[in-house]
């Protein structure tokens, strides 16, 4: 019997147990204590998904362990998270925090992956959401404010024509991906290791572009040295109202946002799920974590297991036409 089926089966055992004397599986997951629990994020710190995962384990402790700590493993567009806390033990001690794409997205762009995006995580709970923007830097000339500008730039120069991602296959790589598309563009991709690395190269004038969450851009605003053509929403966004989105610069159809998610391993007993569900849900409603997480361009956002599952299957489905259409593949 494995470890996880062992824990399983003890914990159904507890459950029947205190059924028999009358108290609820809730009452059962508030008698539990985790002595420690890791969240692990795919993304390097200073970013948007850093700053989610910080802010929400800072106030899973003492409440539903001893301690919470968070552990960046960067590397393979998001992947080396994920799989960070596949087939371990099953006792609500881990935790990754994802961006959709790497959840969504791949499994259309990767023959194989090292996971499977629903069999190996139980969803927790969304604990941001975001938009994307399209952002400029000191390669490209401060004259130029405006898609359409921004457009004929790279035509005039073919050669400086590219824009950084925080990952290859993820949604902002496909934004931009979809913009040059639509724009009859030779839009090169550059890859990063989450969107921060890329903002230092754009704002050091190694790339003419960046697309990335909104919020990764927020801070070198006042400085004019990094300036946003586009966000990717439906309406404007409420973290910079002036700038116009993709679709009233004439780009229709674009309508792209992305959440962070939570998840824990596979297998984990529902009393624990629901136990680390209620303990991010009350760390997301708190005033100072909507607050800071604001100031990155990020909405908090609580949610269900089973909303964060059906958000997951909403957005596979929604991707699979579209990652077809850009006609991008890892494995290539």
């Amino acid at each position: 019997m494995s470890i996880s089926r062992r824990q399983f089966t003890q914990s159904a055992t507890a459950i029947a147990t205190l059924a028999s004397l009358g108290l609820s599986s809730r009452s059962f997951a508030q008698a539990q204590s985790v002595e420690s629990l890791k969240v692990i994020c795919g993304f390097a710190a200073g970013g948007t998904a850093d700053a989610t995962a910080r802010r929400v384990a800072s106030k899973l402790s003492p409440g539903y362990a001893k301690a919470a700590t968070v552990e960046n493993r960067t590397g393979a567009g998001g992947q080396i998270a994920v799989q960070a806390i596949k087939g371990q033990p099953a006792d609500g001690s881990m935790m990754v925090l994802t961006p959709m794409s790497i959840l969504g997205i791949y499994p259309h762009t990767y023959k194989k992956l090292p996971y499977d995006p629903v069999a190996d995580f139980q969803p927790v709970s969304v604990g941001a959401v975001f938009e994307y923007a399209l952002a400029v830097g000191p390669a490209v000339p401060s004259s130029v404010t405006t898609l359409e500008q921004f457009t004929a730039w790279c035509k005039a120069n073919p050669d400086k024509a590219n824009y950084g991602s925080p990952a290859a296959g993820s949604q902002p790589h496909f934004v931009a991906a979809l913009y040059g598309r639509a724009a009859g563009l030779d839009y090169k991709h550059i890859p990063y290791r989450g969107t921060q690395p890329a903002v230092v190269d754009l704002l050091g004038g190694s790339i003419a572009s960046v697309s990335g969450p909104v919020g990764d851009f927020l801070q070198h605003l006042p400085t004019g040295r990094v300036r946003i053509l586009a966000t990717s929403g439906k309406a404007r966004n409420r973290f910079v109202p002036t700038v116009p989105t993709y679709a009233e610069q004439g780009f229709k159809d674009f309508d792209f946002s992305e959440w962070f998610g939570f998840f824990t391993v596979a297998g984990t007993p529902a009393p624990l799920v629901q136990r680390l569900n209620a303990a991010v849900r009350e760390a997301l409603a708190s005033k100072d974590v909507v607050d800071g997480l604001a100031t990155f361009g990020l909405e908090a956002r609580g949610t269900s297991p089973e909303q964060l599952a059906a958000m997951l299957k909403a957005d596979t489905d929604k991707w699979a036409p579209l990652v077809k259409q850009i006609g991008f593949t890892a494995d290539a």
